[in-house]
């Protein structure tokens, strides 16, 4: 045999381990790093070296190996590429270099380290007589194995047939052939490339051993299923036989229940040609399986039955009085839905949208509607749905076939004309699926759901006769064509008195048979659900106080049940006890007249809420700060008043370079709190005014307004919310838009009572209206009151007649 050369060198480099893969020297490798050591280990190899050692570790499952854990021989490895995936892996192409003994493991910062000694023994003239035998020995070894593996690439047994050194072409089967892991460590043991070949052909044999076993077992099983389709064949003859002795005992008598079911002439035809495959179709396979759930399902479909529709007004009105609290406006709407269903055999088929923030009893409506109506009641939640399928079904060929959530509904609702609630109709998305919007489309329309057609059914299905009502939270997002399609009815926030009223009607009653408390066991006083609406709810709805009752009613059952008390009365003073503090800090009006303070008035998800706005002038270059999370229509409404101001700078007596000389900087205060919208136009003016002529703004005025840039106050929306929170705050007077006076007729009665409103057609009367003089700002303090009245302080831009509510 030829001589070999051994060449030996020391190393210390990071280390990366392996699970379940062994890497060889000349061999690339692409590697998939997620674990965390691991890539600090690479981070630290690139930063040095560019090398480390890919060291197998024992046990896969480990998921931070030591000395221990790992072979103790490994390779040294040439980082070549390195691409950082999303999910904080990184996939890496190593080239492999040369074999390598362990010696001693290290752990770093962050990842282990290994010292290791590089050994490679090279051949001469790739071993001589022995290597060609060798060579020539492991070709003859590899056709066998090809011949019972016939998947391997046409690039390995290229391989085979050109590299010409015993140790490589050891390595390359074993990296690529092998499919044992302790063969792999056995050849990534071996540094003498005569013995590594040697032990190669050892391995394949023993591959090969149990390749030729599982061909044999593979040939055992084919005859086991011929025989089994030979058992089915007689079985099926058997059950010929049976047939025409009358012995077959069919609980499935399809044909019988189709023509017994009354079906559409349509539908009865396809049933019957469907039962007719089925019965040519063998027993227990695929596609019988699939017609005998088609036509289940389609018998069950509640084909032409309807339920009697009450129409009784009265009846209508007492159940929603009986169910819902205020919400007048939706009622009487509600009222005159039903009124002309009763005035007509062919009535609307209008679809009404209820829209709302959470909580305000959407989905409740819809249920007292379809009470109202005598009709079945059924839910279909859209929110996230972004497949077509989801509403028009699946084909019934596909595996797990379905009807879509339409027809679905209306077999649980066992009638063809329920009420069917469409919730969270703005909730509905749409990718390369399909848009389950365009879908519905046909559903809502009038003219086309009379022949609404099903993926899975294929027939025409009637939807004429069902209800449809949608619920949605904010109808910016409902898809224009749907919207066109529906009629908006909105809920909006509750009052005070009607949070209260439905609480001591609805909420404490519920919540007493829920916890098994009688009401002589626990009482809420006024005082005490009053108290909890105003500190411990801020909602549009009644979801968080049903919540907070919820709590109440657990702390009493918990001190029945334990002997603590037999009854308890909830008053203010023992709410903290029951509760805990306080969870929202009141809103409230300043305490005293402000220069740069202005009470805004804003519209959130949970109703109202007050809007402080502050601004502070500094000496500067004119520069702008606008500061407390604000979007970009508020920060226009900003330059807007900077511009205002700077325009009536003679008016007010204010320097008109002041652009120029003072920093201004506006803010919002609750920062963390995004904001935006046009309606503090007004406030922002106002305070600007306040901040440069050095007069206070009037501590019980709020107000609420889109400016134009030339002053002109434009309407707004969400008045009634915003003056609902202005009365919570304690203001007196609110000023609004003179074009917002026809909304005040829809305010509710605590409201009109509670406040004065002064309508403005432009900025300067507000500011006028707003800005206490400086001699009198003590004075006001003192009083508490702003001296200026609506009628003495309005110009011919002041609308105080049509607006002005009755003290």
């Amino acid at each position: 045999m030829s001589a070999t050369v051994e060449t030996i060198d020391k190393y210390i480099l990071p280390v990366v381990p392996l699970r379940s893969i062994a890497a060889y020297p000349g061999m690339p490798i692409s590697l998939e790093l997620g674990r965390k050591r691991s890539i600090t280990a690479l981070e630290e190899a690139n930063a040095t070296t560019g090398k480390l050692f890919l060291i197998p570790q024992k046990d896969p499952n480990t998921e931070h190996p030591f000395a221990e854990d790992l072979y103790e021989i490994g390779v040294i490895a040439k980082i070549k590429s390195v691409s950082k995936t999303k999910d904080n892996t990184a996939r890496v192409l190593f080239e492999c270099e040369d074999r390598a003994m362990i010696t001693n493991v290290m752990q770093r910062k962050g990842y282990i380290a290994a010292e290791g000694l590089r050994k490679r023994v090279e051949l001469k003239e790739n071993g001589g007589v022995k290597g060609e035998a060798m060579l020539g020995e492991a070709k003859r070894i590899f056709t066998r194995f090809s011949e019972l593996s016939p998947g391997l690439p046409d690039e390995v047994k290229f391989a085979v047939d050109t590299v010409r050194d015993p140790g490589l072409l050891a390595d390359f089967l074993a990296a690529n052939v092998l499919t044992r892991f302790e063969s792999k460590i056995k050849i990534l043991y071996e540094f003498d490339p005569m013995r590594r070949i040697e032990m190669l052909l050892f391995c394949m044999e023993e591959e090969i051993t149990v390749l030729e076993y599982e061909a044999d077992i593979a040939r055992k099983v084919r005859s086991a299923i011929d025989d089994n389709q030979r058992d089915y064949y007689l079985r099926e003859q058997l059950n010929v036989i049976r047939d025409e002795l009358g012995m077959n005992d069919d609980d499935d008598d399809y044909e019988n229940r189709i023509r017994a079911a009354k079906l559409p002439e349509e539908v009865e035809a396809k049933l019957l040609k469907e039962n007719g495959r089925l019965l040519k179709t063998p027993f227990g396979s695929a596609e019988g399986n699939v017609i005998r759930n088609y036509i289940e399902t389609c018998l069950e479909l509640p084909w032409g039955k309807n339920t009697t529709e009450k129409k009784t007004l009265k009846q209508a009105r007492k159940i929603l009085d009986r169910d819902h609290e205020g919400i007048e406006d939706v009622k009487k709407r509600i009222l005159e839905y039903i009124a002309v269903r009763q005035m007509t055999d062919t009535p609307s088929t209008q679809i009404i949208c209820l829209v709302g923030p959470p909580g305000v009893g959407k989905t409740s409506v819809a249920r007292s509607i379809a009470d109202a109506l005598g009709r079945k009641y059924v839910r279909v939640a859209l929110g996230g749905i972004r497949d077509e399928a989801d509403i028009r079904g699946h084909r019934k060929t596909y595996v797990g076939a379905m009807p879509g959530r339409i027809i679905e509904a209306i077999g649980r609702a066992e009638t063809s004309s329920p009420l069917i609630l469409l919730d969270e109709i703005d909730k509905l998305a749409n990718d390369f699926r399909g848009d389950p919007a365009s879908a519905l489309l046909e559903v809502l329309d009038s003219e086309q759901n009379k022949f609404f057609r099903d993926h899975f059914l294929e027939l025409p299905y009637d939807l004429s006769d069902c209800v449809f009502i949608a619920t949605a939270n904010d109808p910016a997002g409902i898809p224009a064509p749907l919207y066109d399609r529906m009629e908006i009815i909105e809920l909006k926030t509750y009052t005070y008195a009607e949070r209260l009223a439905i609480a001591k009607r609805h909420l404490i009653p519920k919540q007493l048979k829920k916890h098994g408390i009688t009401s002589a066991q626990l009482k809420i006083t006024d005082a005490a659900i009053n108290k909890i609406i105003r500190s411990y709810t801020r909602e549009a709805g009644v979801r968080n106080l049903e919540r907070e009752i919820a709590n109440v009613c657990r702390k009493c059952a918990a001190g029945i049940a334990g002997g603590d008390f037999e009854k308890l009365t909830v008053r203010p003073d023992t709410l903290t006890e029951l509760l805990g503090p306080e969870k929202l800090i009141p809103e409230s009006i300043p305490a005293k007249s402000t220069v740069g303070l202005v009470n805004g008035l804003a519209y959130t998800e949970s109703g109202g809420a007050m809007l402080p706005i502050e601004v502070a002038l500094l000496p500067g270059s004119g520069k702008i700060e606008l500061t407390g999370s604000l979007g970009d229509v508020m920060k226009e409404s900003a330059r807007i008043a900077v511009s205002f101001m700077r325009s009536r700078a003679d008016i007010l007596g204010i320097d008109p370079d002041f652009y120029k000389t003072k920093d201004i900087h506006i803010h919002a205060p609750e920062g963390a709190v995004p904001k935006d919208g046009p309606s503090a136009g007004i406030a922002m003016c106002v305070c600007l005014a306040s901040a440069l002529t050095g007069r206070p703004v009037d501590r019980t005025i709020a107000m609420t307004g889109e400016v134009s840039l030339l002053g002109r106050a434009i309407a707004i929306g969400g008045l009634k919310e915003k003056t609902l929170a202005a009365l919570r705050a304690g203001a007196k007077t609110v000023i609004i838009p003179a074009d917002n006076a026809r909304d005040m007729q829809k305010l509710p009665d605590e409201v009109k009572n509670g406040l004065r409103f002064i309508c403005v057609e432009d900025a300067d009367t507000a500011i006028d209206i707003a800005l206490l003089p400086a001699k009198k700002a003590a004075k006001a303090e003192k009083t508490e009151e702003s001296e200026f009245s609506p009628i003495s302080t309005a110009k011919k831009s002041y609308v105080p007649l049509n607006c002005a509510s009755k003290k």
